[in-house]
């Protein structure tokens, strides 16, 4: 459902989706300036706007961040395209663990390549270990820092000092690595 708001003086057009599997309120911003706001089914317009109006800071930095990327070709990615490239994301996320685990010796339950919107991996209770399909697609150091993020999250699910202590064993310039995938516009467009 589209929705406008005025923040700061300026009329701003968002998405409110309502979902089952929400738990949360989530505002998304995209490169092509588009807003969307997820939230659990039930919840009151005027809390949307009160958490729209506390995050206006936030919102606006990031609109700003992405009109860099304006008149700029975004590559649209299809199911097609996660059919192609599901079986060499998975080779690439298990050939990686298996290396980067000589020096963690984690233990984990199974590997998981999705065609996630909005994250490039995760890391479940359960240890299970999931990552977008689009890490084939990426540079090798970027993906190196995406599946060692997640399987030091076996041992530390947070990002405390300490799990970036262990992200830094085998990923030393991390900082930087993690950086450039914000300032490198790589998106989740489907």
């Amino acid at each position: 459902m589209k929705k406008d708001i005025t923040l700061k003086n300026k009329k701003i057009s968002y998405t409110l989706k309502k979902s089952t599997r929400a738990r949360r309120m989530r505002l998304a911003v995209y490169c092509d300036g588009s807003i969307v706001v997820t939230t659990p089914l039930g919840l009151r317009g005027n809390i949307v706007e009160k958490f729209l109006t506390e995050k206006t800071q936030w919102l606006f930095t990031k609109l700003n961040f992405f009109k860099q990327f304006e008149g700029k070709a975004i590559t649209k990615y299809s199911h097609e395209d996660y059919l192609k490239f599901k079986k060499e994301a998975c080779i690439l996320a298990e050939n990686r663990i298996s290396y980067f685990n000589k020096t963690y010796k984690l233990k984990y339950n199974k590997i998981s390549i999705k065609n996630q919107k909005t994250r490039w991996g995760s890391c479940s209770k359960k240890g299970n270990l999931n990552f977008n399909y689009k890490i084939a697609l990426l540079p090798e150091k970027i993906s190196d820092y995406i599946i060692v993020h997640e399987l030091c999250h076996l041992k530390e699910f947070n990002h405390s000092k300490k799990f970036w202590n262990l992200v830094a064993k085998a990923i030393p310039d991390y900082l930087e690595i993690k950086k450039d995938l914000k300032k490198s516009g790589y998106q989740f467009y489907k």
